[in-house]
């Protein structure tokens, strides 16, 4: 992957702007490629990233207990739809049952915003964001539901703008019904 191209950026805004037939020198727009440019270096900051690392430590289990499933809920997070170049937000809630090893409860929505700075696909985020918790401390189970509104739906086409979509992302234990009823029942209590 090469990295970030800020003239690049400045260039082709640019140019979208004369080929809607816009003054791109005019008041009013003569910054606007550098200020794309700057939401750009952010909204898709975690392109290149090892979103394992942002683990960071991870703490071991050492009562001998089995631990109980781990929930974060009410992550709030953004991405950029790859089909439109449009922004998605919403919350994900995710859930794991440890194994030998802790996640610090911060560190899940870093690995979260890590993943969603990319140009994405709201069920592939959901599915990337279970496997790196999956993998980052071999979790018996994760369960990852994302409830995001889509600007591409909202602002275009038939603009549906109340609609969300959710996702279900499941690994391991938590991908049976009936052991990830508990915390659908949380995470619905959160709205």
């Amino acid at each position: 992957m090469t990295a970030f191209d800020r003239a690049r950026i400045e260039a082709a805004v640019h140019e979208i702007l004369i080929a809607i037939g816009e003054d791109p020198v005019r008041e009013g727009l003569e910054r606007t490629p550098s200020r794309v440019a700057d939401a750009y270096a952010e909204f898709f900051s975690g392109l290149g990233v090892d979103a394992r690392a942002m683990l960071g430590d991870t703490f071991p289990v050492t009562d001998g207990s089995v631990p109980e499933p781990v929930l974060v809920r009410d992550i709030e997070f953004r991405s950029v739809c790859e089909h439109h170049l449009l922004p998605f937000t919403g919350v994900a809630h995710v859930a794991y049952v440890p194994s030998t090893r802790l996640i610090g409860l911060g560190r899940i929505s870093s690995v979260v915003d890590t993943l969603a700075s990319r140009p994405q696909l709201q069920e592939r985020l959901g599915d990337e964001i279970a496997a790196v918790i999956e993998s980052g401390v071999d979790a018996r189970g994760v369960l990852v539901v994302l409830d995001a509104q889509h600007d591409c739906v909202r602002t275009r086409g038939p603009r549906q703008t109340r609609s969300s979509t959710v996702t279900v992302s499941s690994r391991g234990t938590l991908s049976q019904p009936a052991d990830r009823a508990e915390l659908m029942s949380l995470i619905g209590a959160a709205t």
